[in-house]
């Protein structure tokens, strides 16, 4: 039964691997004998990621399976249930690393107490950083082209990415000492959605012709301050 191999692979993982040769399809694949340190796992894991993302956009979501995912990687299928759901679960993985990787740099936007201009420059050149990654525009061509066949893709790219990017935006915009910056008439659920909009700008044409060559950093800084100036032209009282 699965709830027996799920116990049993996630015991493996951490009981030490003894020596010996293990097949591609072991969770010891890979491993020297003894406990594994905490930066192996994290290597792994990035491999693991990287692994499937890579398959994801070469392939498309709905025609990678878990089996074909573990047998790149050289991990076992339950080992991938285990630590992440399942193939939902993988992609959620991706996004928020590949988010966590541009966005955690910026600080904490609840407690800086810079002015609201320079908080938000330093958040939309991190966004636009992200999202002018081929990478990021090769994903999101990806969900949009199988949103309504395979719905799950589109909740779990929209829950890991642009949901967790609106909230963090919508408790900034909340502080009171940003609020009494604000027009009191704007209704606080389209700030996020308007600033993201306009610094991202032109996303169809971004989305229709992906370009292999992302914006230098000069360009990027143009346009975040381009759209920034935008944004609160509209929305600053």
């Amino acid at each position: 039964m699965m709830t027996t191999d799920l116990t049993d692979a996630a015991a493996l993982d951490e009981q030490d691997c003894p020596e010996g040769h293990y097949s591609p399809d072991s969770p010891c694949f890979g491993k020297a004998a003894g406990r594994p340190r905490a930066a192996d796992k994290a290597a792994r894991r990035a491999a693991l990621l990287h692994t499937a993302g890579q398959l994801f956009l070469e392939k498309g979501y709905s025609k990678v399976s878990l089996e074909m995912i573990a047998r790149e990687a050289h991990v076992a299928v339950r080992t991938i249930y285990v630590k992440f759901g399942g193939k939902v679960g993988l992609l959620e993985a991706i996004i928020t690393d590949g988010r966590a990787n541009y966005l955690d740099g910026v600080a904490d936007m609840e407690t800086d107490p810079r002015p609201i201009e320079d908080v938000l420059f330093d958040f939309a050149l991190r966004f636009l950083e992200l999202i002018s990654m081929p990478t990021f525009t090769s994903l999101h061509r990806m969900v949009v082209a199988e949103a309504r066949s395979t719905p799950e893709l589109a909740k779990a790219f929209f829950d890991a990415g642009p949901l967790r990017t609106r909230e963090e935006l919508g408790r900034f915009f909340a502080r009171a000492d940003v609020q009494t910056q604000l027009r009191p008439d704007l209704r606080p659920d389209l700030l996020p959605v308007f600033l993201l909009n306009c610094i991202m700008g032109d996303h169809m044409a971004r989305l229709l012709f992906p370009s292999d060559q992302p914006p230098t950093k000069d360009e990027q800084r143009q346009r975040a301050s381009e759209g920034l100036d935008l944004f609160l032209r509209g929305v600053l009282r």
